[in-house]
């Protein structure tokens, strides 16, 4: 058994196994490399030989226990039809959304369009690199994919509530939505991923109507993926009640954002916890990163953890602090 699904399903509190958000990124030389010879994002993730590859750089370099697949949450609305483009200083632009459209689309034609994602996971779990390391495959909870097929844009950058006025629209996307996530979940798992990971990044977003877009679609997707025997991880990402999330959804493991007070987690939540560190700690110096980190290591020593960030690791985090955050890890005890 790996390291993390020991983790959590031998609920396992010796080891502290150790992934990061975005660790297959553009913090790392040997990433920016590859990225600038290759501007299309969506075209890079559709690059099996080369998705492949960029899914193990972190694993070289710092042996982490869990090998991510590179590719986006985005890549369900692309599936379905909806122009998906990553512009520089913008974050991710979607065209028209056709109702009529996506609610055509069958299992295979979204399968066959995707399927060079399935092809890097299955490259990725047969590589001797990630013997012994779970292979993570993950969508974007239905609410947050929602969003961005919606506003066609990062909520971050502007959102209109206007775009819910449609009740019935709402209602009938949301369900198409969690349609191709099963599918999209079930084909990554039929190609090696051993770990679904279910990040909800806008979750904070909302603050009424959370059991209709938050809980209810995404314990559909935890109860989809325990039925296929594979954990499943939550990322709701700004939520305000994490231990309600947990009761009312009911992962196998909870990903924490680095808002929250991991003291507060520790005395409400039972099931196995992951991350919290903000990233930018990343970005102070290295006496700062080892204690920040041990702060975590010290609260959850006695529960089940696996050591990640609260976001993703920021891009111009240096990789000698990454590999003092690694070392401080292993070396905790």
């Amino acid at each position: 058994m790996t390291p993390i699904q020991d983790c959590i399903i031998n609920k396992n509190t010796k080891s502290k196994p150790l992934w990061i958000m975005r660790q297959a990124g553009r913090y790392l030389p040997e990433f920016r490399e590859i990225r600038a010879k290759n501007s299309d994002f969506i075209k890079l993730c559709l690059n099996e030989s080369l998705s492949s590859e960029i899914t193990i750089q972190p694993i070289k370099r710092f042996n982490f226990d869990a090998a991510i697949i590179f590719s986006d949450i985005l890549m369900l609305p692309y599936g379905l039809g909806q122009e998906v483009k990553f512009e520089k200083g913008l974050g991710p632009k979607l065209g028209k959304l056709d109702l009529d459209l996506i609610e055509n689309v069958s299992k295979d034609e979204f399968s066959k369009k995707l399927n060079s994602v399935y092809k890097s996971i299955s490259n990725v779990s047969s590589n001797p690199i990630c013997k012994n390391k779970d292979i993570i495959g993950f969508v974007g909870a239905p609410w947050t994919i929602l969003i961005y097929m919606i506003n066609k844009m990062s909520p971050k950058k502007n959102l209109s509530k206007e775009i819910f006025n449609d009740k019935i629209f709402i209602r009938k996307l949301l369900s198409i939505i969690e349609k191709f996530l099963k599918i999209h979940i079930e084909n990554q798992i039929k190609a090696g991923a051993s770990i679904i990971q279910i990040f909800d990044s806008w979750a904070g977003l909302l603050e009424d109507n959370i059991s209709e877009f938050i809980y209810e679609p995404t314990l559909n997707l935890v109860q989809h993926v325990k039925k296929l025997d594979v954990p499943v991880t939550c990322f709701p990402r700004g939520i305000k009640d994490y231990k309600n999330f947990c009761e009312v959804v009911k992962p196998d493991m909870v990903n924490i954002d680095y808002n929250v007070d991991p003291n507060k987690i520790i005395n409400e939540i039972k099931i196995p916890v992951q991350g919290g560190l903000d990233p930018k700690i990343l970005l102070t110096d290295k006496e700062n990163l080892r204690i920040e980190v041990i702060k975590y290591l010290q609260i959850f020593k006695d529960h089940p953890y696996v050591f990640n960030l609260g976001h993703g690791i920021l891009p111009e985090t240096k990789i000698d602090m990454v590999e003092e955050l690694v070392k401080t890890v292993r070396d905790f005890k």
